[in-house]
């Protein structure tokens, strides 16, 4: 029991974040009048579907700035309980984000509401032929405001420590959530490295610097959730000593960017980042990580994440002990948080 909570820890140094985007899909139910008095099957052999009330272009701002959120707090936090984790000492820039965005959703809004009446004449008058199903089933301007918000709530996380018996402690379903952590950062991982894989380092014999931005975030985002799994602020370490190399301006071709594709092609497989992990928790230098990194383009890589196995608990807890693990090539810290 007391290794288990000291494991739970980790959430000392971790904000909870629930985002709460709502959009309006302009769809409505079609219903039998829709259809004209048209003999119809009945509801158990077949449902209607449903048809649009308002232009999707108008709308499309809405779903563009709820995907950017996303993907900000992707870039910055692990995906936890039913929104993210994110350090506790970079929440005021990660909010700071989550503001700007929310600001500019509620200047949309309040644009495509000024224009709503106009809009959906502009939409009847497009389908004429079918203005009559359209009007009867739209809604004012108010119906359509309370079903848009951008809204998020920021919560500390505490653990059920004090109970009367440890069995409540243990399965109060938290515990497992915070073990499965560093499985969920790692598969997150992969997943950014296999989306980077295609769409910027595949079949390329050179690149700008601006490939070398995602390999910064991944970057920045691993040292702030460093204290949640042993092996990742190794990881981080690599990643970090494979762009000190980079030239500091002109193309990156050659040798250099073979070494940034094995550095993407390693991150896709996270059996062997965690054995690369291990060497420099061993003691091993970054640079001699690096080198071998230089022949990835010879290796079999997984078409995609999905592909290689996910790693068990088990292996993850393989890591040495921390007093038995040399200081890191470029001095990373790693707060134990109870994990070692």
């Amino acid at each position: 029991m007391t290794h288990l909570l000291s494991d739970i820890r980790i959430l000392d140094e971790l904000l909870a974040l629930h985002l709460d985007i709502r959009l309006w899909s302009a769809r409505r139910k079609m219903s039998v009048e829709d259809f004209g008095g048209a003999k119809l099957p009945p509801e158990d052999l077949a449902s209607l579907g449903s048809k649009r009330i308002a232009d999707p272009e108008t709308l499309r701002i809405f779903g563009t700035l709820k995907a950017r959120a996303f993907s900000h707090l992707d870039r910055h936090g692990v995906r936890f309980l039913s929104g993210w984790a994110i350090p506790e000492d970079k929440a005021g820039d990660i909010v700071r984000e989550l503001v700007r965005l929310r600001d500019e959703f509620q200047q949309a809004k309040e644009a495509f509401l000024a224009n709503y009446d106009s809009s959906i004449r502009d939409w009847v008058d497009r389908h004429s032929q079918w203005s009559d199903i359209i009007r009867h089933s739209t809604v004012g301007p108010d119906y359509v405001r309370a079903r848009l918000s951008f809204r998020w709530q920021m919560y500390k996380v505490a653990p059920l420590m004090r109970h009367d018996t440890e069995q409540a402690v243990l399965e109060a379903g938290l515990m497992e959530e915070v073990q499965g952590l560093g499985n969920t950062l790692l598969a997150e991982v992969t997943r950014h490295a296999d989306d980077m894989w295609r769409r910027v380092y595949e079949g390329r014999t050179e690149v700008t610097h601006k490939a070398l931005s995602p390999l910064r975030t991944l970057h920045e985002k691993l040292t702030g959730l460093s204290f949640v799994e042993p092996h990742v602020a190794p990881i981080a370490d690599i990643i970090r000593s494979a762009l000190d190399r980079m030239p500091g301006r002109g193309p990156i071709g050659g040798t250099d960017l073979l070494l940034l594709q094995g550095l993407v092609c390693l991150l896709r497989d996270s059996r062997l980042l965690v054995e690369h992990a291990r060497k420099l928790m061993a003691g091993q230098g970054t640079m001699s990580v690096l080198d071998s990194l230089l022949t990835f383009n010879d290796m079999p890589q997984p078409d995609s994440p999905s592909e290689a196995a996910p790693l068990q608990p088990d292996e993850l807890e393989e890591a040495p002990l921390l007093s038995e693990i040399p200081p890191l090539s470029r001095g990373l810290s790693i707060p134990g948080m109870g994990l070692w």
